[in-house]
């Protein structure tokens, strides 16, 4: 391929011409000026970014030596602090403050909500996900195990009236303890009235007995819709910052069910959405990048559209219109709401580099600094007023940055902010930052984190799986690690949790910004999600990652229960964690392990591992529901890639089992996921030839480098393989 000569960088063709034709036109930045300001971008910036990358190499070292030399000596977590202290992983506290983020959309800083992460190389999934502003309670209930199946409530092919049944009563209960009655239930409505006065309107309900009630709380009814018949069509319900729709149909098949003709109820649902460049796509060349690209592009214009045949018929999928409603606060006045989530992307991590754009010397560049630019640049669409849909009325673009390790790659990621802004003629500040506190050198030091993105910062979350991958790295050479099922229960874990709330509250979080908690992985069990997930609102998180748009219905209504912002008040003043516990690595010690325990967590390790390398590897599939070797659906993405390779590499290097040993267990385990992955027309098998498979090859190396692996990331392997598929 012949690149692109230009300033004193070389571009791929098709990149150049996807930039300069499809994301340029509009924004109010010239070819000359993108290209120039890029350029220099990355011959100012490009060195700062390697010298980081080897910090982390030269402090890992230290730290293995430090191990090395104690490893016949009982762990003193104390003596490690000072250490990590004198290397500089531990810095020094930063001073008291404030974030001072301004123009931050209201649904960052004050609505609590679930948070979909969706792969923007999927168009569906992307449109799906900004959609999942409102989703059916009704169908999010009928359709999963929120509903039990028991006593004739199956899921049947033809509508179960008594499953249906089951899922109005559930909704009935809902509305009666959140948008409370006076002396009555939903399920004694037989219809609702809007009484229409000149100052204010009031929703009134009729009862089967001819009797007539109002909510408890009348402040709660925001908006509702009539037909041109003036039969009430829809009821706009408010409680902690979110809405409920209750949508009236008689002649519904559903809705004439009903004694008030309820066909369904809207849940306001998926509030904020992340659309990934990272961890959730498989984007290892000029062609994946691109399609990223457009689809963001497509996105921030509001003119994506995506189709797929249902029942043998084309639909074409585009994003939803704002949902408009007559609002009671008298005449004439309306009440708009988004009919999509606010959007955010998230770039890849510093580590990351391509050959889609090189130097003049012919040297990769980092990607995020390409994924910057261009996300950037697309997003001036929104800014301008150009797209047919508004993502942020504040005019704010919202870029979440993942690994980086501690302050100083804050500060190098926030001076890029400041130059890409200047690049492409945005106002200082324009581009706001979500911190993944996901590495353990950003959960020392998180408020120094924080303190260095302080006029950006508008996001911090956990993730558990990264975090852990992290840990096993970090502590390689200190001993053993515990299996994956008791890491969980480690001490570190629940301060580690803490920290990043108490952090975040005592820098103003509070209507400022999001807390986050991580995705819940089990996407088809709903009912044990709605009895867990609900610890995410209690524990001062106002975002908390979900994997589907039924799923955020179902856990939206955990933050309608939870008034958030009064418990972030009440652990205003919470003791700070004891960072020697956030610093005790989940070692193994004196614990004996049996051969079975042993045998047991390498097999659910190497299926784990090649169950998600077939997906990413052989068919490009950056995040899905992956089986587990007890045929469970996980949502899997390279986070549990990193920690399962890490743990089975840690294992190998401290002789819980050996390199024969777990090669003679992938090759059992290709067999069981050859097997769980049979009816796949576009899947590979492994155990035919395990000498030739790729991925069989790729889950191989995954192990046996990860102890020499930078930061145990699998990217590079990943890509390195996934290529050669797409060469053949």
């Amino acid at each position: 391929m012949d690149l692109i000569n230009i300033a004193n960088i070389k571009v791929s063709p098709n990149l150049y011409k996807l930039i300069n034709e499809k994301i340029i036109p509009g924004t109010n930045v010239t070819k000359e000026k993108f290209w120039n300001e890029f350029s220099s971008i990355i011959e100012d910036l490009s060195e700062k970014n390697a010298t980081l990358l080897e910090e982390r190499n030269i402090i890992q070292k230290s730290i293995d030596k430090w191990h090395e030399n104690n490893k016949n000596k009982k762990f003193d977590v104390l003596k490690y602090k000072n250490f990590l202290e004198e290397i500089e992983y531990i810095n020094k506290p930063s001073p008291d403050f404030k974030i001072g983020t301004k123009q931050i959309d209201k649904e960052i800083s004050m609505i609590a909500g679930p948070q979909l992460v969706v792969p923007v190389d999927n168009a569906r999934f992307a449109i799906n996900a900004a959609n999942a502003r409102w989703w059916s309670l009704y169908d999010s209930l009928y359709g999963t195990n929120a509903i039990s199946e028991e006593f004739g409530a199956e899921k049947t092919p033809k509508y179960n009236t008594h499953r249906g049944a089951k899922v109005v009563s559930y909704s009935n209960i809902f509305l009666d303890k959140i948008f409370t009655l006076e002396n009555s239930s939903y399920s004694n409505i037989s219809s609702f009235q809007v009484i229409e006065n000149e100052k204010t309107h009031t929703l009134i309900a009729v009862l089967t007995d001819n009797s007539k009630t109002q909510l408890i709380d009348q402040s709660k009814f925001v908006g509702y819709l009539k037909n041109p018949d003036q039969e009430l069509t829809s009821i706009l319900l408010k409680n902690n910052e979110l809405h409920v729709e209750i949508q009236l149909d008689r002649e519904h098949s559903i809705g004439k069910l009903h004694s008030a003709g309820i066909k369904d109820v809207l849940i306001e649902s998926a509030v904020t959405t992340i659309q990934d460049f990272e961890d959730a796509v498989s984007a290892v060349d000029e062609e994946d990048k691109i399609r990223t690209y457009l689809n963001w592009t497509e996105l921030m214009k509001g003119t994506i559209k995506a189709s797929l045949t249902k029942d043998g018929s084309e639909l074409i999928r585009t994003l939803n219109n704002d949902k408009i409603f007559i609002s009671p606060e008298g005449k004439n006045n309306q009440y708009i709401l988004p009919g999509r989530s606010l959007m955010l992307a998230r770039n890849v991590g510093m580590h990351m580099y391509t050959d889609i754009i090189l130097t003049k010397d012919n040297k990769n560049i980092p990607e995020g600094f390409l994924d910057i630019m261009v996300t950037a640049l697309a997003a001036i669409h929104d800014i301008n007023g150009n797209s047919k849909y508004c993502n942020s009325p504040k005019k704010s673009i919202y870029i979440v940055k993942p690994k980086m390790h501690g302050p100083k790659e804050v500060a190098a990621t926030i001076e890029l902010f400041e130059r890409v802004e200047k690049a492409l003629n945005l106002k200082e500040n324009t581009i706001k930052i979500g911190i993944m506190d996901e590495e353990r050198r950003t959960s020392v030091n998180l408020q120094q984190c924080i303190y260095e993105a302080r006029n950006r910062i508008i996001f911090i979350n956990t993730g558990f799986l990264d975090r852990t991958g992290d840990e096993i790295h970090t502590s390689m050479q200190a001993g053993p690690i515990l299996p994956k099922s008791e890491i969980k229960n480690e001490p570190w874990i629940q301060a580690y949790e803490d920290q990043n709330v108490n952090i975040a509250i005592k820098s103003g979080f509070i209507n400022k910004a999001q807390i986050g908690k991580g995705m819940w992985a089990m996407p088809d069990d709903m009912n044990d999600m709605l009895n867990t997930k609900i610890g995410h609102p209690k524990s001062g998180a106002n975002t908390a990652w979900v994997p589907s748009p039924t799923a955020a219905a179902l856990h939206a209504l955990h933050y309608h229960t939870i008034n958030v912002k009064t418990i972030q008040d009440q652990l205003l003043n919470r003791e700070p964690i004891n960072i020697l516990t956030l610093l005790t690595p989940p070692l193994i010690q004196e614990k004996k392990l049996t051969e079975s325990q042993i045998q047991k967590e390498l097999e659910n390790n190497a299926q784990s591992i090649l169950g998600y390398v077939v997906r990413w590897i052989g068919q490009g599939i950056g995040c899905s529901k992956v089986l587990d070797i007890n045929n469970i659906a996980l949502m899997e993405d390279r986070a549990t890639l990193r920690i399962s390779s890490q743990h089975m590499a840690n294992w190998i290097h401290h002789k819980i089992t050996n390199r024969e040993d777990v090669i003679s267990i992938f090759k059992r385990m290709a067999k069981v996921v050859d097997k769980q992955n049979k009816n796949d027309n576009n899947y590979t098998p492994m155990s035919d030839n395990y000498e030739e498979s790729i991925e069989f090859k790729a889950a191989i190396e995954l192990v046996f480098n990860g102890v020499d692996t930078p930061n145990g990331y699998t990217e590079d392997i990943l890509h390195n393989y996934r290529r050669k598929i797409k060469n053949f």
